[in-house]
């Protein structure tokens, strides 16, 4: 998407009038003197960053909260996307104004650090510039407003620590309602609600106590395959590919996993080298030692299969490296299953969910090597295999098989779960939260009001506007559930003064209601980064008055 601001140097022209003029004073021979020039030279940069903060957030403004639109992107190749997603917006939109592309990178900064918030940030980052136009226009200057949005900003961060709620986050009934929160942004409500439990069962599966979530361990997997509510969270693993040997089991109980990093192949040498032979019998016997060799390997393996398996148990090998033909027909007349050239991700995995340890030689072969899993299914989908390891001893990786018949609602569902997950997962580090619905927005706002007094000059002019700004969020969410943003707003401010709790917007309704009894929590870090960050970004873009063509490449930081 193009956006142009229509103040840029480029793009401006005079007014007709003004051209007229201009026309008349040369015929003349009369010197024209514009008493204007100065002012709109310097208010040329100001506007233009202003113009693309503005467009930027009317681009992202409707896409905020449950009620939100869904934004159609169209790649050159006619490829279509669906999304309401701010980051994903973000990044795949083609920006080319400078200024409108800073800020897009600042929101998804935010998101890379906090995993949600996008959409959020670049809306109080326009309303900012929006609110900071009104007082520029009127004289007043830039780093008067910067001094008061910095002590704006100072005086919410300390707020926002004194006032986060301490919370058991172990507790599921309140994960399940922070994932919520975040997954009916990103979804319609019969998805999100259950993928809700797939992600908060998803990240305790992977929780270690006293370790840092490893989120890498949740592998998102996608089939094209009947609809999203079929999708399902998987406790093992879920590959995709199978066994190599049409005559192998599909469905293993009790299985031993021997997880191996070894060639049941002959090996190629390292460097170009040939043999020779002088008769078809030296040929002959040459070949029965290359097999020879593949057959003693792979006669260890069945052995250490005998000795582990009791009656009633199986055994599956899954070998990051290569498995020749006539080995697996080995393997398949004694019932295994084997996956030859298993991910290397995968191979990690495994150890991790079903214990045991990767062989990287065959003289390390022992039962205590081995991995445990209760059930591995084979499942074909067209041309697809997809390889089922449940029922694991150890379940500290997972896999969140989504589902769905068409390539966009696979697409916004895993960005969806990508967002709750991370949602949980803050929640469990800090232990800590923030009123949602819009709630911490209204109480900063009063605190802001409060602050206000207290300041002398025109620094003022700052906190105000920051304070202004901070209310887009609630008003956006009336706005978008179809109320009158204004009349809403009254009804929390006066909530507010009265000491009511009643503090955040119920969308259903248009009423305010308690976000604590409705179970609606914001993540303390994602909201603390997300008022820092637009703080910043705003002040950098009106101490801004001049933009200037680089003549030659910059060094980039």
């Amino acid at each position: 998407m193009l956006f142009r601001s229509e103040h840029s140097p480029h793009n401006h022209r005079s007014s007709p009038p003004q051209r007229f003029l201009a026309a008349a004073a040369m015929a003349s021979g009369a010197q024209m003197v514009n008493p204007n020039a100065e002012v709109l030279k310097k208010g040329v940069a100001h506007m233009m960053n202003i113009n693309a903060a503005r467009g930027l957030q009317d681009v992202l403004k409707t896409n905020l909260g449950p009620k939100g639109t869904l934004k159609m992107l169209v790649s050159g190749a006619g490829d279509i996307k669906l999304t309401k997603d701010g980051n994903t917006l973000l990044h795949e939109m083609q920006i080319q104004h400078p200024t409108a592309m800073m800020i897009a990178r600042i929101a998804t900064a935010q998101d890379d650090i906090t995993g949600d918030g996008t959409t959020s940030a670049v809306l109080i980052v326009g309303e900012l510039m929006k609110q900071a136009e009104r007082h520029l226009t009127d004289g007043v200057h830039p780093r008067l407003l910067c001094e008061g949005i910095d002590l704006a900003k100072d005086r919410v961060l300390a707020y926002i620590d004194s006032s986060k709620k301490t919370m058991d986050t172990t507790q599921r009934p309140l994960l399940v309602q922070i994932a919520q929160a975040s997954l009916r942004t990103k979804m319609h409500r019969e998805l999100a609600d259950l993928f809700t439990e797939i992600v908060v069962d998803a990240v305790l599966c992977v929780r270690i106590p006293n370790e840092k979530i490893d989120l890498h361990m949740i592998e998102v997997m996608h089939m094209q395959h009947k609809a999203g509510t079929d999708s399902r969270l998987v406790k093992g693993l879920v590959m995709d590919h199978g066994g190599r040997h049409p005559g192998m089991p599909k469905s293993l109980k009790n299985c031993h996993i021997l997880t191996m990093n070894y060639d049941l192949e002959y090996q190629k040498s390292e460097v170009n080298s040939g043999f020779y032979y002088n008769s078809a019998s030296q040929r002959e016997s040459m070949v029965a030692a290359e097999r020879k060799w593949v057959d003693d390997k792979t006669d260890q393996v069945l052995d250490l299969k005998r000795k582990v398996c009791k009656p009633g148990e199986t055994f599956i090998i899954l070998n990051q490296k290569g498995i020749d033909p006539l080995a697996l027909d080995m393997l398949a007349k004694e019932g295994i299953l084997a996956l030859r050239r298993v991910k290397r991700r995968n191979m990690e995995r495994i150890c991790l969910a079903c214990g045991g340890e990767q062989v990287n030689s065959l003289e390390a072969l022992a039962p205590e090597v081995l991995g445990w899993a209760g059930s591995v299914e084979e499942q074909s989908l067209g041309e697809e295999v997809y390889t089922f390891v449940e029922d694991v001893k150890n379940p500290t990786s997972c896999t969140i098989l989504v589902k769905g018949a068409h390539k966009h609602v696979i697409s916004q569902i895993q960005e969806a779960v990508r967002d709750g997950t991370r949602a949980v997962a803050n929640a469990l580090c800090d232990g800590t939260l923030v009123p949602g619905a819009g709630g911490f927005e209204t109480l900063a706002h009063a605190d802001l009001m409060k602050y206000k007094a207290e300041v002398a000059g025109r620094a003022k002019l700052g906190i105000q506007a920051y304070a202004e700004a901070l209310l887009c969020i609630p008003k956006t969410l009336a706005e978008n559930a179809g109320y009158d943003a204004q009349d809403s707003m009254l009804k929390l401010q006066e909530e507010e003064a009265k000491g009511s709790p009643k503090i955040g917007l119920d969308i259903l309704t248009g009423e305010p209601l308690d976000p604590a009894a409705a179970g609606i929590w914001d993540n303390f870090a994602v909201k603390r980064q997300m008022l820092d960050s637009a703080a910043i970004i705003s002040s950098q873009l009106l101490l801004v008055d001049e933009v200037i063509r680089a003549g030659r490449q910059m060094k980039r930081g």
